[in-house]
């Protein structure tokens, strides 16, 4: 896709690696708008990019609809959305409360699903979605079963969409990387994480997405072999 110009949306841009994005969209000539939970963040970042904000909450699905119109209509139009959001919880299953399922299910699939179809009725012909699943969607991990597996149904869930789409002209981007320098592991919410590989630079891979974009791929993966995204 055309960057320059580009109306696009990064929800979750409050965090390490969607502000990453925006920062490096804005750069290379996008309009973006911002959402996310943290009004605080989302005010200094819009007014550091000059760009209209959007709050929303994955855990109150009625006022996703209206984050992502006003989002929309400040853009004047939209011709991509990246779901930036996640989050963690490690431990062994049978020791993983019920609740911390439900709020990881939320966060990591059906919250970013719900985004991803209401930015859908607002997408102009054609247009781009991006989503950040893991490493761990291709490659479940023990220690992190119930994490796996919903990043696994977003991942499954975009895989299926660009078959759906797949004449309409619509390009679906599934980034799967590995353990970034976040932070995400000290944000679970529950259990102590595992041995991590080494982290990699989060700004190097928000580069790396944003190319992914602007060259119309449709998977950026971590290759355990190479230790390094691959575009495909």
């Amino acid at each position: 896709m055309d960057l320059d110009r580009a109306r696009i949306i990064v929800a979750g841009a409050t965090g390490a690696l969607g502000s990453g994005i925006a920062r490096d969209l804005h750069a290379r000539g996008a309009h973006v708008a911002l959402a996310g939970r943290d009004a605080a963040r989302l005010a200094t970042l819009g007014a550091e990019l000059d760009a209209p904000t959007a709050r929303f909450d994955l855990f109150s699905p009625a006022g996703v609809p209206t984050a992502l119109a006003a989002a929309t209509a400040a853009l004047g139009g939209l011709d991509a959305l990246v779901v930036a959001t996640g989050v963690a919880a490690f431990g062994p299953e049978p020791e993983l409360a019920d609740e911390v399922l439900r709020d990881l299910f939320v966060i990591n699939a059906t919250g970013p699903i719900r985004l991803i179809r209401e930015a859908l009725a607002h997408l102009d012909d054609g247009g781009t979605i991006v989503a950040l699943t893991a490493v761990v969607a291709e490659h479940p991990t023990a220690g992190m079963a119930a994490y796996s597996a919903s990043k696994s149904a977003l991942s499954s869930y975009l895989t299926a969409l660009r078959r759906e789409r797949r004449r309409s002209g619509l390009t679906v981007l599934d980034v799967r990387p590995s353990h970034l320098d976040t932070g995400f592991e000290t944000r679970r919410l529950a259990g102590e994480p595992p041995d991590l590989p080494p982290a990699g630079d989060h700004l190097v891979v928000a580069r790396e997405i944003v190319d992914a974009m602007r060259d119309g791929r449709r998977e950026l993966a971590y290759d355990l072999r190479e230790r390094a995204l691959v575009a495909r």
